[in-house]
């Protein structure tokens, strides 16, 4: 009995020690890490909001992919001051999809923001309904394996669709994925035209 109390003393000698240690591992991480970090830190991003919950599609919308991309683009657009139908919106995408941005800083350094369907409804919504947007597909590249789907496709964006001309262009790279019984938006990836970089004549023809 003597010897079985000296094993239990030891045992509970060393788990104390194993948690001394990692208390003093964690401890000491944060101080670590801010050694590592630069002088001045930006601000933590704020937490994406939860995935939307899937909203019933109308069935024209996901029916094929040309369906799924003119919903994309027609949902999002309409005058000043016009409510845009933000369950459609929704019922286009897998509840886990991201649509991601992507910019150049006044710099020059080069940035990115990923949002969820509901980040890009509450934080650009508003933008889109006050100010009035117009996006329309302007051509495409497309490939396909299987049930998924990689397009790269060419947009114009005006304020009014009256307008002469659009205030940007650009190329949406969007993914699409077949489930058996409807088309969904996975994911959508996007880049502005600039100078620099012009869109290639062969994403100015649709397929």
């Amino acid at each position: 009995m003597a010897a079985r109390n000296r094993c239990w003393s030891v045992g509970r000698l060393a788990l104390a020690a194993v948690a001394a240690q990692l208390a003093a591992h964690l401890a000491g991480a944060p101080a670590l890490a801010a050694q590592a970090s630069p002088p001045a830190p930006p601000a933590p991003a704020a937490p994406a909001a939860p995935a939307a919950s899937v909203v019933q599609a109308r069935p024209a919308d996901v029916a094929s992919v040309d369906a799924i991309i003119d919903a994309l683009y027609g949902v999002i657009s309409g005058g000043a001051g016009e409510a845009r139908d933000w369950d459609r919106f929704r019922s286009l995408f897998v509840p886990e999809a991201r649509l991601i941005p992507t910019g150049q800083r006044a710099d020059g350094t080069r940035t990115h923001r990923t949002m969820s369907v509901e980040d890009y409804v509450r934080n650009v919504g508003p933008q889109l309904e006050r100010g009035g947007f117009f996006e329309r597909e302007l051509g495409r590249r497309e490939a396909r394996y299987g049930n998924i789907v990689h397009l790269m496709s060419a947009y114009d964006s005006k304020r009014s669709a009256s307008d002469a001309q659009p205030f940007a262009r650009g190329v949406n790279s969007i993914q699409l994925w077949f489930d058996g019984a409807r088309w969904w938006v996975v994911t959508i990836f996007w880049e502005s035209e600039t100078p620099a970089n012009p869109l290639p004549a062969d994403l100015l023809r649709k397929p």
